[in-house]
């Protein structure tokens, strides 16, 4: 744990906002990569961001979606922390049995994520969970999975949006909490 928690400011933004990460040309040239892992990696920071997802949208899911892969780390956490299922949303190729596929396009490149059906009954509320917010094509390939799957779509949480890549315009009405939006 870093010495940072224990005087820093105590909102999950002002934790992400000086721990968050930067590196320019990352995975290529001309992407600026934001790495939350440093923010992930301090516990007080970490308990913050949870609180504030589960915080934010408290009654109005059943379950909670992960993205892979650091979605994967908050959905498991907001998922204890609220008492709700967990469905984990992967890349391609990765889930056995019946599976929905849905492909999407990211900044630098394209990609095809799968959710196993039948997980939970008809009609439940899903928050979907992810750690950035930049095109918006991983979050709205995962809401049109969501949908096909039979469940409510009730918002979706994310712990940094990156509000010149416009990603939440691809979202339509769907509620977005962002920690931080830069």
């Amino acid at each position: 744990m870093t010495q940072l928690s224990a005087t820093a400011p105590k909102s999950a933004a002002s934790y992400v906002e000086a721990l968050l990460a930067s590196y320019p040309d990352f995975p290529k040239p001309d992407i600026l990569f934001r790495d939350l892992n440093p923010v992930f990696a301090d516990a007080v920071a970490f308990r913050a961001i949870i609180d504030d997802l589960a915080d934010q949208h408290r009654g109005r899911f059943d379950a909670v979606a992960g993205i892979e892969a650091r979605g994967f780390l908050l959905a498991a956490a907001v998922g204890y922390a609220a008492n709700v299922a967990v469905l984990a949303v992967r890349k391609g190729g990765k889930l056995p049995g019946t599976v929905l596929t849905e492909e999407y396009e990211l900044e630098y490149g394209s990609a095809r994520l799968e959710l196993e059906i039948g997980q939970l009954p008809a009609g439940s509320r899903v928050l979907i969970l992810d750690d950035v917010l930049a095109t918006g094509g991983t979050i709205a390939a995962t809401s049109r999975l969501i949908d096909r799957a039979g469940y409510t779509l009730t918002g979706v949480g994310v712990v940094l949006e990156l509000t010149d890549l416009h990603g939440r315009e691809r979202l339509g009405t769907t509620a977005v909490h962002a920690i931080m939006s830069i």
